[in-house]
């Protein structure tokens, strides 16, 4: 640094990076810290929609969302989105991940109507430009579905998982993670639309395999029994 300068172009990806390492280690402070510094410079060298201006505003904003500053991350991944619509056009790949990206923060800030607009937009674009079938065109079906599942639409949310399961066990296998997630998913739609019994067999399926490759970041054991229970107490009071 002493060297090239605080400002320049090396130094800045140095400390990009330091700070991806700093985030993945869960320094969240540190990272925005320098994350901050290289957002500030590279503006002010590069102006404000030069692509490694909109790379370290992306990543800021991921950090201020797990550090939990969700207002913050809306308002950087906002101004990705539109430089990108504007510089790159609306379908460009890296357009329809800062759209994805912004869909996720809107959802945990509540505002899910405007998370599902935006992920039908990601969809439509993902199924024209890439197929029915690619992995990133999945990821936005579940995605959607999972918030149509939040909004309540449960038969919408159902037919999407509906789809994103069948491809995933051709395309991934039974026990791909991504799989795995959306069995577990599908089983809690059924569970609220009031099917215990196929809730719980999918769930049953989903624990076996979960313990056949050894990650379980659900659960599932505990949801198992708390549903049987609620099954047992239904069929006591019928």
């Amino acid at each position: 640094m002493e060297k090239l300068g605080a400002t320049h172009p090396d130094t800045l990806t140095a400390m990009h990076d330091l700070a991806h390492t700093l985030q993945q280690l869960g320094n969240l402070k540190e990272a925005e810290n320098l994350q901050i510094q290289v957002l500030e410079a590279r503006k002010s060298i590069l102006g404000d929609e030069h692509s490694s201006t909109l790379t370290a505003m992306h990543t800021l904003a991921y950090t201020l969302q797990q550090l939990g500053n969700l207002r913050e991350a809306e308002n950087l991944q906002t101004q990705v989105l539109e430089a990108e619509k504007r510089i790159l056009g609306d379908e460009h790949p890296d357009t329809l991940s800062a759209m994805h990206t912004l869909a996720y923060t809107l959802q945990q800030l509540g505002n899910l109507k405007e998370a599902e607009d935006l992920q039908k937009q990601v969809l439509e674009a993902s199924k024209r430009i890439l197929g029915d079938e690619h992995p990133h065109t999945l990821t936005a079906m579940h995605t959607l579905a999972y918030t149509l599942q939040q909004l309540g639409n449960l038969k919408e949310a159902e037919d999407l998982q509906k789809q994103v399961l069948e491809a995933s066990k051709r395309i991934l296998g039974d026990e791909h993670p991504e799989t795995l997630t959306t069995m577990h998913n599908m089983a809690w739609i059924w569970y609220y639309q009031g099917d215990i019994d196929r809730a719980i067999d999918l769930m049953k399926e989903t624990n076996v395999l979960d313990t056949k490759i050894g990650i379980d970041p659900w659960n599932t054991p505990a949801t198992l029994a708390k549903w049987k229970a609620e099954k047992a107490a239904q069929e006591q009071n019928e």
